[in-house]
């Protein structure tokens, strides 16, 4: 089971970071791959449960369901519902962290699941990469004084 995270420095204060980040409906804000989110049924944004359904830049569509909402923790957990991609048990977190000497948040974004072995390197790229690693250089330009 691959099991990766990517992470970066965001330059705002955690709190910040926290009110974009658990938005589970905003991700289309911030992360560039992500072309709209629309959550299903009556399922609010805060709400473990939460049904949202993904539009990728490619037109492909992502359903995921919110596993979990730790304010205090500022942690966010969500499972893949259904997707392009070939994976099972995909189980991702998001945590923002206070860098208390710059006042500025660090942003670990990890994940776990399964796959046929031939898949695991391919995925774990690109899980990484294009959307971990793109998605944390979004927030940053979104959460940049200079945005």
């Amino acid at each position: 089971m691959p099991d990766l995270t990517a992470s970066a420095v965001v330059p705002a204060d955690a709190d910040t970071v926290w009110r974009v980040v658990r938005d589970f409906d905003g991700l289309p804000t911030w992360h560039p791959a992500i072309a709209a989110s629309e959550l299903e049924g009556d399922g609010r944004s805060d709400q473990v449960g939460a049904v949202r359904r993904l539009t990728l830049g490619d037109g492909g569509v992502v359903r995921e369901s919110l596993v979990a909402l730790d304010d205090r923790e500022r942690r966010l957990t969500y499972a893949i519902l259904e997707s392009p991609f070939p994976v099972r048990d995909y189980r991702s977190t998001i945590r923002v962290h206070p860098v208390t000497k710059t006042g500025e948040s660090f942003v670990a974004w990890s994940v776990l699941f399964d796959c046929d072995l031939d898949d695991a390197e391919r995925l774990s790229a690109l899980f990484a990469g294009d959307v971990f690693g793109s998605g944390l250089d979004g927030l940053v330009s979104h959460l940049s004084p200079s945005a």
